[in-house]
Parts: C-alpha cells; structure tokens; sequence
C-alpha cells in the first residue's frame, strides 16, 4: 500500500495514502518490538510522547517504530484496528481516497495523563481516552465533588449548631 508519512494538521506528522483504499482493506500493521505494559511504562516514564500499542491480553504492547506508529487520532476515524493472530492490523472503515490522513480512535484507557484531542471533528470527545473511560472519570470525579459538597455541609451544620459559641452562630 503506497504511504508516504508528512505533516499533520492533528499531530506534527500524520500518515497519508497516495491511492485509494477500499472499505475492509488491512492498509497496514502496526510493528515493532513486543514489551510488558511495565516495561513500556518504565522506558516512557519521563516522555511526553510514545507509539505504545496494547495488545488484548492486556499484559503486552507493541513499542512502535513502523509507518502504523504516524497514524494519528480522531474521533471520526476512517479506520480501525484489529487483532488477527497477535498481529495489529489498521483496518479502513470506509473508501479513503489518494491524499486523506489516516486515522483511527485510539479509544485510550487506564491513564493518569491527559491526552487532548486535536483532530478537528464535528462531533470531537476532545480526548483521546475511550468514552467509557471518560465515563469512569467522569463518574470518580463527581463522587468526589459530592464527597467535598457532603463534608462542607457537614462542617457548616457543627458550627451553627444552637449553644454554639462559633461566630457563625450568632
């Protein structure tokens, strides 16, 4: 499949098709050294930027160094990836056309970091992170706001309390 890798209005360099792809083509795989989650965290660790790829085991990733590693980001993809025997294959959802941007929804989860989303779609999360893992967040962060809510009110019920000798009951 004719790739050529330039720059991205997403992300610094995208990956671009210089003839037409049919809906269903595996366009390309996404290669490189096979590490533990581990390993890839502790290797990344100080870095702003990686091309890690998790497998569905959940225990392996994919380090990537390969033309799949430039694919960027977007929330209305043109194509996806899939697992066939291990292997990660970027999978075109629809006709793509010579000169299109690849990409495909990173769908990230289990992360500490933000992960903005520049892609530019109508309809943009604006993150990286899968909507269930936006959910989750979303959810922890409202139980906390309800836990902060809950603990003022509380602490403003003992200082009004009648008898008290707060200056806020008077």
């Amino acid at each position: 499949m004719p790739l050529i890798i330039r720059s991205s209005e997403i992300h610094a360099a995208g990956c671009y098709t210089t003839t037409p792809i049919i809906k269903g083509t595996l366009v390309v795989e996404y290669t490189g050294p096979r590490i533990t989650k581990e390993q890839g965290d502790e290797i990344y660790d100080d870095s702003a930027v990686t091309y890690l790829f998790g497998l569905g085991d959940g225990r392996t990733v994919i380090d990537g160094h390969g033309t799949a590693m430039f694919i960027n980001h977007s929330c209305d993809p043109n194509c996806e990836t899939e697992e066939i025997d291990g292997r990660v294959w970027i999978k075109a959802l629809r006709a793509i056309k010579p000169g299109e941007e690849l990409t495909y929804d990173y769908l990230l989860y289990d992360g500490d970091d933000d992960a903005p989303c520049y892609c530019g779609a109508q309809k943009c999360r604006g993150t990286m992170y899968a909507p269930p893992e936006i959910e989750t967040e979303a959810a922890k962060a409202n139980s906390k706001r309800e836990r902060k809510k809950k603990n003022a009110r509380r602490n403003n019920s003992r200082r009004s309390r009648p008898g008290s000798t707060s200056p806020l009951s008077e």
